[in-house]
Formats: C-alpha cells, sequence, structure tokens
C-alpha cells in the first residue's frame, strides 16, 4: 500500500486540477443564481427589464420575459465576478477563522501542548514539511482534520478526546495522516469545496426565502417566472452540494498510505481507526467541515453520498496491502519467567 510515486503524482495533479475546476465554477453558479433572482424580481414587479425587447414575443409573454432577462447576462456575470472576487478575497485572509468558529477550535502553542506540538513538529522535519500551525477543539469526541490554502495557512486541529483516548503511537499515526493531506494537496481542494459551496449554499437559502415571502407574482406569467426561478436555484444548489460529494473517497486511503509511509507504523493506524469509529462526531460542527475531518460516517441511504470509506474497509486496505495487524492479532509478549 506504500504510494508509488507515479500515483501520488497523479493524485496531487488530480486535486490541482479539481481546485481550479471548483474555482472556475463558482463564479458560474453565481451567474446562474443571479439570473433566478432576476427572473423573481421580474416576476414580482411584474416590469421588464429596460432596453431590451424580444422581437415576435411579448413582454408579458413568459418566454420572452426569460429572454429579455437573459440578454442582461453580461451584467448579470460582471456582478457575479465581482462577488466572486471579493469573497475569494475573503476566504484567503479568513478561511482559518471562519472554520476554527465554525468548530469551536482554538490555536495552541508548543507551550500549550508540548507533547503533541513536538510529535507533530518531528513528523513535519522529518518529511521535509513547513510546521503546520496547531490547534485543539474541547470535546469528547475523536476526530481531526488538516485545514489551510498556503503553506502559512496550514492547520492540524484535533480534539481533546482524540488526545485523552490515543496513546502516543496512535496519535502520531493520526497527525502524519494530516499531515499527508497537506503533502498531497487534498486540503486547499477541500478548503475551497467547504468554504465556496458553503457560501452558495448561503446564496440559494437566501433566494428560498425570497420565493416563499413573495407568495407568487402577480400576474399568471408573473408566477411562471417564479416557479422557472425556484427551479434554478434548485439545480444551482443541487450542483453545490454535488461539489461535495465529488470528493474522491481515495484521498483517506492515500492518506492512511502516507501515514504508514511516515511512521513505519501500520498497526498503530490500525489501532487508531478502530478507536475513533463511532466516536467522532462533532454536533457542533456544520456539514461541510466534517468532509475534512479524519471520519465522517454516513449510514443507511446517505452512504450512497459519502465522501470517506468505512473504517473497516480503511482497516482492510491496511491489512492487506501495509502490512498491518488488527489488535486482536497481535500476540502478547511472553511473561518472563524469574530464575529460581
Amino acid at each position: 500500500m506504500l504510494l508509488g510515486a507515479a500515483g501520488l503524482r497523479t493524485h496531487i495533479w488530480n486535486n490541482n486540477l479539481r481546485s481550479i475546476i471548483l474555482l472556475a465554477g463558482f463564479p458560474l453558479l453565481l451567474v446562474l443564481i443571479g439570473y433566478a433572482l432576476t427572473l423573481v424580481w421580474m416576476g414580482l414587479s411584474g416590469d421588464d427589464l429596460p432596453a431590451v425587447k424580444v422581437v415576435g414575443a411579448p413582454a408579458a409573454d413568459v418566454g420572452g420575459r426569460m429572454a429579455n432577462a437573459a440578454d442582461h447576462l453580461p451584467q448579470i456575470g460582471v456582478i457575479s465576478l465581482a462577488l466572486a472576487a471579493v469573497w475569494f478575497v475573503i476566504a484567503w485572509f479568513f478561511h482559518q477563522r471562519m472554520i476554527n468558529a465554525a468548530t469551536g477550535a482554538r490555536p495552541v502553542s508548543r507551550q500549550d501542548e508540548t507533547e503533541l506540538y513536538n510529535l507533530l513538529e518531528n513528523l513535519a522535519i522529518s518529511r521535509g514539511l513547513p510546521m503546520p500551525r496547531l490547534a485543539i477543539i474541547e470535546t469528547g469526541a475523536m476526530n481531526a482534520y488538516a485545514s489551510g490554502i498556503t503553506e502559512k495557512s496550514y492547520t492540524v486541529t484535533v480534539t481533546r478526546g482524540l488526545m485523552d483516548a490515543l496513546n502516543k503511537d496512535e496519535l502520531e499515526a493520526v497527525l502524519a495522516h494530516e499531515l499527508s493531506h497537506i503533502r498531497h494537496g487534498d486540503v486547499r481542494m477541500l478548503v475551497i469545496a467547504v468554504i465556496f459551496v458553503g457560501i452558495i449554499s448561503f446564496i440559494a437559502e437566501i433566494g428560498f426565502r425570497v420565493l416563499i415571502r413573495s407568495g407568487g407574482g402577480g400576474r399568471r406569467s408573473g408566477g411562471v417566472l417564479i416557479l422557472i426561478a425556484a427551479g434554478l436555484i434548485v439545480i444551482a444548489y443541487i450542483l453545490a452540494i454535488l461539489i461535495r460529494f465529488s470528493l474522491s473517497r481515495r484521498r483517506e486511503y492515500m492518506a492512511d498510505a502516507g501515514a504508514v509511509e511516515l511512521t513505519k507504523n501500520p498497526d498503530a493506524m490500525i489501532s487508531a481507526l478502530l478507536k475513533i469509529s463511532g466516536q467522532t462526531e462533532i454536533e457542533k460542527a456544520p456539514s461541510e467541515i466534517r468532509e475534512m475531518m479524519i471520519d465522517n460516517p454516513r449510514s443507511g441511504f446517505m452512504g450512497v453520498f459519502a465522501t470517506h470509506p468505512p473504517i473497516e474497509k480503511r482497516v482492510d486496505m491496511l491489512v492487506e496491502h501495509a502490512g498491518g495487524r488488527r489488535p486482536e492479532d497481535i500476540a502478547p509478549p511472553h511473561p518472563t519467567v524469574p530464575q529460581r
């Protein structure tokens, strides 16, 4: 299961490509929502936008009014690009503060958590990576995640429950797993997906509220326009959610393998995964940010959309391909017999 150079390069290249696609898709989704909100305004006001009249289609006709709104897509596009640029700047400089505020994480220093800090620093040095920042969430749940976009903003966050439940080798394996996410480029892609998908969902929810409060247009064509707008907003919302579902489960297998390469201890990675299984839910963390964590289980029908493979499958991969052993398969040391 040790990572091949070609496989790792392909994984990193795919992550970089997906990050570019996500960034490019963000303003397009904003344009779609902007067009939908334009239709809502036209439906509520009963007025067309100025300057454009469609030949052969009366303004009151639904198709004509949609075409009238479509002729203003360049202006909508400019506004959407401007909003995307503003949000990108905000997200670039403040994404870690947003994530910390959403999860309740607080930064810690070497003086605050000496053993944890030293474990992370030693792993970073061994791989030639800059030392990430370190943060802790005061919760009994057992979870961890890495976040950040640049070397200066990379952060590894662990929960107090994880620190209390795992021994030193297991905790080192989890930290190595998160460092592997940074090394593989997973973190940048996940942060882009979480931050931008989050704002799209927020904008879509505002659109829904406007539609609910409107109660339909004053004229028949206005009501139809509002229904069409509602459909477009639903499409934008679904596309935004699908971005999260498109995140490859393979990244967790790759990070598990990267942890083994760093620590040379597959048994510790297996033991850590088994200990955290079923104990990872951080209730106050938004669902988008849970996609970044070492485990985010989904059961039943929602398992189809899971962005993490099941813990058991990850353990099986470590046993089969990395030479790891389950705790019950590790023979206890033979007791020494005192000599008489």
